[in-house]
């Protein structure tokens, strides 16, 4: 059994990058880099840390599938999210994927941060605003919201994903 997993789903490769990260902070030899895509469920650990792309409020089925499967086992959430970039947004999103942690687990809790969204969606928006000309001013704040997300995960998103790991494993107390 392995000490830490650190699985993720990553659409565009924004939670790849932060996974990356996450993986890096953990120290020792006893860990797991895994995509779901590659996933099999004979892999076992102590901990694990799950990441996800955020879709529609929440995470792609492949993530709530896992969670749903884990019993007595501690998890971390991590995660992107191209359309909200606020703290409350952040603290929803995280709390309507841990509503899938059994009982039986112990969640640590959650770090997200934003990440840039593929281009089609800023198409999309164009035409929104142009098929919507009374919602000008909200669909100028998506393609803002999807202007400042291009440059997002940053160094600094992958630093504080670093400190996200390093708070988990001090609230562990280092005892697996």
């Amino acid at each position: 059994m392995l000490d830490f997993l650190v699985l993720y789903s990553s659409n565009t490769g924004n939670t790849k990058m932060v996974a990356t990260s996450v993986f890096n902070a953990i120290p020792g030899t006893a860990k797991e880099l895994c995509d779901f895509k590659d996933f099999h469920y004979d892999r076992e650990a102590k901990i694990y840390f799950v990441g996800f792309w955020t879709n529609r409020g929440s995470c792609d089925i492949s993530v709530l599938n896992l969670l749903s499967s884990l019993h007595g086992k501690k998890v971390a959430l991590f995660g992107t999210c191209g359309m909200g970039n606020t703290t409350a947004y952040f603290h929803a999103v995280a709390g309507n994927v841990a509503a899938f942690i059994p009982e039986d687990c112990e969640y640590l809790g959650s770090f997200l941060c934003q990440g840039r969204m593929p281009a089609q969606i800023l198409s999309k928006y164009k035409i929104l605003k142009k098929q919507n000309p009374a919602e000008g001013t909200f669909i100028d704040q998506m393609i803002a919201t999807f202007s400042e997300a291009s440059t997002h995960p940053d160094e600094n998103d992958l630093i504080d994903a670093q400190n996200f790991v390093g708070t988990i494993l001090n609230r562990c107390g280092g005892a697996l």
